[in-house]
């Protein structure tokens, strides 16, 4: 089965073709998110795996991308079917691993006219959220087990005009974050533990999303549900089923496994 449909993209007219994958069939839409627009897709998926349509947002991971071509990889992520770019920050504290930071962020936001999401696994965001949104961030999230200051990220980055997202661990229960629902724009569940890229989905954490997609059908939240880590082929259904809006892919999709082509 083959989707097609025109979208208006930025500054001109793009026509896009998105042809059947593992996961069903995908047809471009256009979904505003910040002050930049990424590509969304309508997602009709095999009766036996969702039984129904669901749009979700493909966001890569540029931690998983060869980084000795960097521009290269971040030009191939909006020809194959990326909606957001996907930026993981690692401070060597709040996780083991150090990535990148500001300079490389934005030495980098000339590469692409997609939105960035910025996803920070630091200690105490407070200190430097204000310093990634300069670097060029449309979207911020942090980590719920990294402040004591949540409300005032959620502010600093609100006030700066742009998203803000919260981020649980897979062990953080969503209790943890119910009185920031209201007031966010992206919830992020983590489905592995931070710090590592090619790990394997834990299961529970599924369950997670589809207590969030719930809470937020419930109380007509306006936050989109995000899912970070091992996201691949198998996996991707699964997370879809249970309410998923942007889902994080990162050594799936620059391998070329997760089955998306543009």
């Amino acid at each position: 089965m083959f989707f097609e449909k025109k979208l208006n993209f930025f500054l001109g007219a793009l026509l896009r073709n998105v042809e059947k994958n593992k996961c069903g069939s995908f047809c471009a839409d256009r979904n505003v998110l910040g002050n930049r627009e990424p590509l969304s897709f309508t997602i009709i998926a095999k009766s036996n795996i969702i039984g129904g349509m669901k749009k979700a947002i493909l966001s890569p991971s540029i931690l998983s991308a060869d980084f000795s071509r960097l521009g290269e990889e971040i030009s191939l992520i909006g020809k194959n079917g990326g909606g957001l770019v996907h930026i993981d920050v690692m401070d060597g504290h709040f996780v083991p691993q150090v990535t990148y930071g500001q300079s490389v962020i934005s030495s980098i936001r000339k590469c692409t006219d997609l939105p960035f999401d910025v996803h920070l696994m630091i200690d105490r965001p407070e200190l430097s959220i204000r310093s990634y949104i300069d670097s060029g961030a449309d979207w911020v999230t942090f980590h719920i087990e990294a402040t004591a200051h949540a409300d005032l990220c959620v502010q600093t980055i609100h006030e700066a005009g742009k998203k803000a997202g919260i981020a649980i661990c897979p062990a953080t229960p969503v209790s943890a974050i119910e009185h920031l629902l209201p007031m966010v724009d992206l919830v992020l569940v983590m489905t592995v533990n931070p710090g590592w890229g090619g790990q394997k989905l834990i299961p529970y954490t599924v369950e997670k999303v589809r207590a969030l997609a719930d809470i937020k059908n419930t109380g007509n939240y306006g936050f989109l549900i995000s899912v970070d880590g091992g996201i691949n082929a198998e996996t991707l259904p699964s997370v879809l089923d249970a309410g998923t809006d942007i889902f994080v892919s990162g050594s799936s999709f620059f391998r070329g496994t997760l089955g998306w082509q543009s």
